[in-house]
């Protein structure tokens, strides 16, 4: 069957920002999301919302006053405390930042209400894209159910099932494993490790090693360990063999920093981080383009969802602007897109601060700028 004007794989920010720009501009369009429904799965813990990427993308999506009701106050404070947990910077919300910090799933839930029942189609898992030779596109769903696009957007993400369509890129290991692990009512049941975070987010660094945690809605205390290490260290292991294993590598830190990790709520998640090649770009192919890190993943430092955001409030304005001619809009796109994320990607050292051999102290010098 044919879809609308506007094919988007992936309910993702960056995706749900195109399609609500798009229907604000009156644009049909459909979105498949492999996910069953909108609350499958945790949604990530808090995202600041940058001024030069985030919020214009949210105000082309109309978006403005919703996204200012779910800002948690006081949360833009951070400090960064050595192994003992000496606190080395303190950097408390006096109310003047520029990043102010929403819950993700509540973001996310901000753009799904604004969307016309339908627009998107839950439990629709790609299995395969394949060019029809006139710039349209068959989508193949597992289950059996086709689609063809008129215009298709790849905003699947790191493992991009439209990704192949463009570029031959695949995601590659940085060297950095993650741990992420969460507990409730963290000042009540862990008042040492609620402290140690603080009102906002706290980085405990050292070379090779860190926990990365912040203060959600509640007094959930939401923790990501990080560790230079092979792609393969922790695999095939049980959650309680990861949690011992992440915490044999914290042997002799701070108790209050080492609750985070050992007294989780929930079993703990491996992630590991991957990051397309710097630059990444591809020749234009008609009926077809990627946003978000289907385009140019990066690992985690703050900007990735902000970017992805903006990529959909540019994509959809510039379908807007070019109705009927789908080639001028993603050829405007993409030659906004590939320098602006070039640049970005090629600043990306924050790892190297992190975890580098002057780690803490190389943390508390980029934050003190």
């Amino acid at each position: 069957m044919m879809t609308p004007s506007v094919t988007i794989i992936g309910a993702g920010l960056g995706g749900l920002v195109l399609a609500r720009v798009l229907h604000v501009h009156g644009v049909d369009v459909a979105v498949y999301e492999a996910e069953p429904s909108p609350d499958a799965r945790h949604q990530g813990g808090l995202l600041d919302i940058h001024p030069g990427n985030g919020q214009p993308a949210l105000e082309a999506a109309g978006l403005t006053a919703g996204f200012r009701e779910l800002i948690l106050e006081g949360r833009e404070s951070y400090r960064v405390l050595d192994r003992t947990g000496a606190v080395l910077l303190d950097r408390p919300d006096d109310g003047t930042g520029e990043r102010p910090e929403v819950p993700r799933g509540a973001l996310r839930q901000l753009l799904l209400d604004s969307l016309p029942a339908g627009t998107v189609r839950w439990g629709h898992k790609v299995t395969g894209v394949r060019p029809l030779g006139d710039g349209g596109h068959e989508v193949s769903f597992a289950g059996g159910a086709t689609v063809v696009a008129r215009l298709l957007v790849g905003a699947d993400g790191a493992w991009s099932r439209v990704r192949p369509l463009l570029s031959a890129a695949t995601p590659e290991y940085v060297g950095v494993s993650v741990v992420e692990t969460f507990l409730f009512d963290g000042d009540t049941r862990h008042p040492a490790a609620a402290k140690a975070v603080g009102a906002g987010s706290m980085y405990a660094l050292a070379p090779g090693k860190g926990i990365v945690a912040h203060r959600e809605g509640g007094g959930t205390l939401h923790t990501y360990a990080q560790l230079v290490k092979p792609q393969d260290w922790l695999a095939g292991l049980d959650p309680a063999a990861v949690t011992a294993r992440v915490l044999g590598e914290f042997g002799g830190w701070a108790p209050e920093l080492t609750a985070l990790i050992d007294g989780t709520d929930v079993p703990p998640a491996v992630r590991r981080l991957c990051t397309l090649p710097a630059g990444h770009r591809w020749d234009r192919v008609p009926g077809v383009t990627l946003l978000g890190d289907a385009a140019h993943l990066m690992p985690p430092n703050g900007e990735g969802a902000n970017l992805a955001m903006l990529d959909g409030a540019e994509l959809g304005r510039a379908i807007a602007a070019h109705p009927g001619d789908a080639e001028a809009a993603l050829a405007e796109y993409e030659q906004r897109l590939f320098p602006r994320v070039a640049a970005e990607m090629a600043d990306d050292d924050l790892y190297d601060v992190m975890f580098g051999p002057d780690a803490p102290h190389s943390m508390v010098a980029m934050m003190s700028v």
